[in-house]
């Protein structure tokens, strides 16, 4: 069955059809969904419904998966398989965390403009997020996700900026974009774990050789700017890259399978109700080397 896609933001963000992505997949409905995200770099699949297992079977088969900084904790999980990523609101018991909940605090963070893993050294592709349980409605949001397409906010700027932009490097650093939302409270051990990794600030897509800002909440200055300048001008690209004609932001239903690209999308989470469950599980694919390795 061919991959169909209808779009919800032209060019950026499109919902594809294939009835059932649990089954074993041959190459050619795995090469289409590629295809597909060339053009559209955030994918959404309805009506999916994926064990943990199934849904780490079927990432796997755009490359290898990233074990991510909760699962890389040690200590009990509410999740058995350490490639899947637990983006929820809930302990290792099932239970909705308390407010005060470190995890909880930590993971608030994600409601940042940010790309997935852009503080390690070797950052991800794609990212998978598949919808298990859904709160109800609240008045400060229903936990809506919001995607930037970075390579229209790149081509947007003037040829000025984006010749005096394109060989910066932005260091970027989990601790930085935490402290932003007054969370300091990390484990012993990591800092060290995690130290700060220089990227690109403008990126070519590898596979389709479009130019895009590389931005994320992690990116706390640019080497070799004074801090203060440097953190001006990442406000500045930030706050252009998400004006609304760049953004899609996805209603989420049960069932739902988003797919994106990390290379040239940010995104961020929404409030929702915290008092409620609200189960969604990821798996990201690992990229294979620096941003500072790519072509300019």
């Amino acid at each position: 069955m061919p991959i169909q896609t209808y779009a919800l933001h032209p060019g950026f963000a499109a919902e594809a059809s294939y009835r059932d992505l649990s089954e074993r997949l041959d190459d050619t409905v795995i090469a289409a969904i590629g295809a597909a995200l060339k053009t559209y770099p955030v994918l959404v699949f309805r009506d999916q419904h994926l064990t943990d297992a199934q849904l780490r079977d079927f990432a796997l088969r755009f490359g290898p998966l990233e074990i991510g900084r909760p699962a890389a904790r040690p200590g009990r999980r509410r999740l058995a398989i350490p490639q899947i990523g637990d983006v929820s609101n809930l302990d290792e018991d099932g239970k909705v965390r308390a407010l005060t909940d470190k995890r909880r605090l930590d993971s608030l963070g994600n409601r940042l403009w940010h790309t997935d893993a852009s503080y390690m050294p070797v950052p991800v592709v794609f990212g998978f997020l598949h919808a298990v349980t859904l709160p109800p409605p609240s008045p400060f949001g229903n936990g809506e996700t919001e995607f930037a397409d970075m390579r229209a906010a790149y081509d947007a700027l003037p040829q000025a900026t984006r010749d005096a932009i394109d060989p910066l490097v932005a260091e970027h650093d989990i601790f930085w974009s935490r402290a932003q939302i007054g969370f300091t409270d990390f484990e012993p051990g990591d800092r060290e774990k995690y130290p700060p990794s220089p990227q690109r600030l403008v990126r070519r897509h590898p596979v389709t050789g479009r130019k895009n800002l590389y931005l994320s909440a992690h990116a706390s200055h640019i080497v070799g700017w004074p801090v203060a300048d440097g953190r001006l001008l990442l406000l500045d690209l930030t706050s252009h890259a998400t004006q609304p004609g760049f953004v899609y932001s996805h209603d989420w239903r049960v069932g739902d399978l988003l797919i994106w690209d990390n290379r040239c999308t940010m995104h961020r989470g929404r409030p929702h109700d915290e008092m409620q469950p609200r189960d969604l599980r990821r798996a990201t694919m690992l990229d294979t080397a620096s941003t500072l390795d790519e072509a300019a």
